[in-house]
This record gives C-alpha cells, sequence and structure tokens, in this order.
C-alpha cells in the first residue's frame, strides 16, 4: 500500500531486507500502489480506494504463475477478499506476525503509529480471535505516514522515530508483555534496518516482514504437498459455483474468478 517514489529510501531499504531473509531459490516480487494513493491508508476512505489496486495486483501474480501473494501492509486491507479471489495462497503482514507471536510466547503487545491507526490494528487482534492474547496497545506520535520515509534518510527523524518505538515497547513490560510487533511496516523494516530485535527489559520484538518472508516460504511448501488445497474453499473463501461463473462474469469482468470454469471445462487442478 505504498506509492515507492514517495516513500524516501524505505523501498530499497525493504527490497534489502527480503533480499537478505528469502532463501536462495525464491524469488520476490515487490509491487506498490501505482493509480492512485499509496501515502495515508491509515484513513479508511483511503484504505478503500488503495484496495482495489490491491487486489487486481493479487490478479496479476497469479496470471503469472506466482506461488503466493503477501499483503504487506498492517492492516491486512483485503486480505479476505484476495483469498476468495484467486487460487494461491494470500498472507497478511498482521495476521502472520500475530499466530506467530502468539507461539513465541502466552502473551504479546502493539507498538502502533498513533491513535488513528489503532483501532484498525485492533480490529484485526479480535477478527483473528486473539484478543485474549493482547496484553496492551502502545502508541507512537506519528501522524503523517510520510514521515517514516523520511528516517530512512535523515538521521535525526531515524534517531527520533527509534526513541519513540523504543519508549513505547518499554512501557508494554508494566503489562506483562511477552512479545512485542511493531505495527507498521516501515517501522519494522526500520527496526531490521539497525538490528533492533528486543526492548529495553529483553522481550523480543517479532518482525513481520521477516515473519511474513518465512512463513510464505513454509506455506507454498505446503500448498505443494496438499495438491493445491491450502486455501479452504469451504465457507468464507468459497468462490461462485460453476454454473453462475458465466453470469457473473458478464456483470463485473470476465476475469473475475479465474480458477472457476463453467460447465463443461475442465477445472484448472
Amino acid at each position: 500500500m505504498t506509492r515507492m517514489s514517495e516513500w524516501g529510501a524505505y523501498p530499497r531499504v525493504l527490497r534489502e531486507i527480503l533480499d537478505s531473509v528469502k532463501e536462495p531459490d525464491t524469488e520476490i516480487h515487490m509491487e506498490g500502489i501505482a493509480e492512485v494513493g499509496g501515502v495515508g491508508e491509515q484513513y479508511r476512505y483511503l484504505e478503500f480506494i488503495e484496495t482495489a489496486e490491491l487486489l487486481r495486483n493479487a490478479h496479476h501474480a497469479e496470471a503469472e504463475g506466482y506461488d503466493a501473494f503477501l499483503i504487506g501492509d498492517i492492516a491486512d486491507p483485503g486480505l479476505h477478499e484476495a483469498r476468495e479471489a484467486v487460487d494461491i495462497p494470500v498472507l497478511g503482514l498482521c495476521e502472520s506476525a500475530l499466530h506467530v507471536a502468539c507461539m513465541m510466547g502466552a502473551s504479546f503487545s502493539l507498538v502502533t503509529i498513533n491513535p488513528k491507526f489503532t483501532p484498525r490494528i485492533v480490529e484485526n487482534v479480535r477478527r483473528y480471535g486473539l484478543r485474549d492474547r493482547m496484553a496492551s496497545v502502545e502508541r507512537m506520535n506519528v501522524e503523517r505516514l510520510l514521515d517514516l520515509g523520511e528516517c530512512f534518510d535523515d538521521a535525526p527523524s531515524q534517531v527520533r522515530v527509534l526513541k519513540q518505538f523504543n519508549e513505547a515497547a518499554a512501557r508494554t513490560a508494566q503489562d506483562g508483555t511477552e512479545v512485542v510487533i511493531a505495527a507498521a511496516d516501515a517501522v519494522m523494516a526500520l527496526l531490521a534496518h539497525v538490528g533492533i530485535n528486543e526492548t529495553a527489559v529483553g522481550a523480543p520484538i517479532l518482525n513481520g516482514i521477516t515473519n511474513l518472508v518465512k512463513m510464505s516460504e513454509m506455506v507454498v511448501r505446503l500448498n505443494r504437498l496438499m495438491g493445491g488445497r491450502f486455501t479452504s474453499r469451504i465457507g468464507t473463501y468459497a468462490a461462485p459455483p460453476a454454473s453462475q461463473i458465466e453470469e457473473l462474469r458478464r456483470f463485473y469482468s470476465p476475469e473475475i474468478f479465474p480458477f472457476v470454469k463453467p460447465p463443461g471445462q475442465s477445472p484448472r487442478r
């Protein structure tokens, strides 16, 4: 959900992190927002506008033969929609981090970037059924998202952002948290860039970017072992029945649900 040209050195640093943590046989293509927006998704209205492009990117990834689609935004915009729309595994930055944090410790805390963004992330925690595992939420005070991009180029900005994060992370100790998650992808990248992996009291900081890459590598292999059936098509992520697909494509787009074949055509699998 990032317009690459507007975020300073963040895209370059992110690329370096991805290349440093992936396995040698893993190829990662990084795609940002290019059509509209990409600088203010902390506002739900703007996130909604940007999500349309994200879903088109998911379709492109599947059509071009990629094995998985990763949503690198802590709000997990379009996560359920993308899982329903494409037949490759779709992983979200927030969901993946929260579930792994629960394997690292009995409780986790979030450090969000500002009060506006906080409710959006807490909603994800509830949606994923992990509210009882969340010890606390602490906040930084970065109101303008592009200020995070500046901290990769500007030393004083970097010091200021890291100070805010470290102070907020330290406050989670009073709530007994065992694992801390930086609830902003740019902050995750900054922490990886400078090598911060634990709080002042020694609680591990789960880096969601690294975690998302390693989770995706595992899921791709698991999907192959399962014959391409990693994503359940029962209930939540069910696709339209074959008997309706031609009608739906007539009203929406010929490109929707490409893995659903009309009656008489052989399924892709």
